[in-house]
């Protein structure tokens, strides 16, 4: 069987899709999956064993200039491409008007979520199979749901969160091994893009001494300049220079993938790549200052949550100085230690 699935964005998203495909893949000995994905996203879908091809979307380009010669040429020969290959099924797991666009230049049948379920009702007025999944549950268990009813197989509650990546071959990042060799180390991921949902540098701080102390080294990563910065101003506070690694170019997504894999803990706030550390199984402490993880917060077997009064409100501006100190209650330093030491044992 081979299925085409539609799962273009964002991190988050993608990562939320790979324990549907691990059901699948378990309940279907033949299956095949080809992914249509952003194209910042495309080296991900292959971490998967039961991927074949990717292709990779640039729809925010084409929305630029639709009518342009290069952007007709561009769609022509992405869906040549895909429409040379026969599928029994495209599959819409991102149940959106832009995702059945694509969807329907598929010379194959569509199945996606039911009027009742999909994130935009129109769009599944255009599928030929429609299915329905509860709306009230984390987006893991949507799309494992989804993906059960519409390939025909069965999962249960009781059924853990299985990523199924194939991390087998991985190896530390070159660059990794210069700065630590084979030493212990964790990783901060302090970057996101709310500012309410930041933990505080002097936290950061006073977190990178204690496990410094601990025998522990820090890689601290950053996407942007306001991020590099941050990481160094932390970094200048660790108990030895040695101990901890500010990268001086930005890791590729592969790289950082692999830094997480290989980590002993990782500490981050609600950001897109603490779904890529539950993907990996690595013990991750996730702070959520001022969004809630219920539906789309990081999940996994080694996953751990810490979540302020606050939460429920995403709160991209603070209301008063008191509703500030109350996002950050049970999101302290001794907090994050005690949940690292269930995982860590003698942090």
């Amino acid at each position: 069987m081979r299925v085409l699935l539609i799962k273009m964005s964002s991190m988050g998203d993608v990562f939320h899709t790979f324990p549907a495909l691990s059901d699948a893949q378990a309940a279907i000995p033949d299956l095949t999956v080809d992914w249509v994905v952003e194209r910042s996203f495309m080296e991900i879908p292959c971490w998967h064993p039961v991927v074949d091809k990717v292709y990779p979307i640039e729809l925010r380009k084409w929305r630029t200039s639709p009518f342009s010669k290069q952007t007709r040429s561009e769609i022509k020969s992405f869906f040549e491409s895909i429409n040379a290959e026969n599928y029994d099924l495209v599959l819409d797991a991102q149940g959106l008007l832009k995702s059945i666009w694509v969807a329907r230049k598929i010379k194959a049948p569509v199945a996606g979520m039911d009027w009742l379920s999909v994130r935009e009702p129109l769009a599944s007025l255009f599928y030929q199979e429609k299915v329905s999944v509860a709306k009230e549950q984390h987006a893991i268990w949507r799309l494992r749901e989804l993906f059960a009813k519409a390939l025909g197989y069965e999962i249960t509650p009781a059924q853990p969160i299985v990523y199924g990546l194939d991390t087998e071959n991985w190896q530390k990042p070159s660059v990794l091994v210069q700065n630590f060799a084979d030493n212990p180390y964790m990783v901060f991921l302090h970057g996101t893009t709310w500012t309410t949902k930041y933990w505080p540098e002097e936290y950061w701080i006073k977190l990178l001494q204690r496990v410094n102390q601990q025998g522990f080294k820090v890689v601290l990563p950053w996407g942007n300049d306001e991020e590099f910065y941050r990481a160094q101003r932390i970094a200048a506070n660790a108990v030895e220079p040695k101990d901890v690694w500010v990268p001086e170019q930005m890791l590729s997504l592969n790289d950082m993938a692999k830094t997480l894999k290989f980590s002993q803990s990782v500490v981050s706030v609600d950001t897109g790549l603490s779904h890529v550390a539950a993907a990996l199984d690595v013990p991750m402490t996730v702070l959520y200052r001022v969004t809630d993880p219920k539906l789309i917060g990081a999940d996994g077997q080694n996953v751990t949550r810490l979540v302020s009064p606050v939460s429920s409100f995403y709160v991209k501006k603070f209301a008063s100085r008191q509703q500030e100190q109350e996002s950050l209650q049970g999101l302290t330093v001794d907090d994050v230690l005690s949940s690292m030491a269930v995982c860590l044992g003698n942090v």
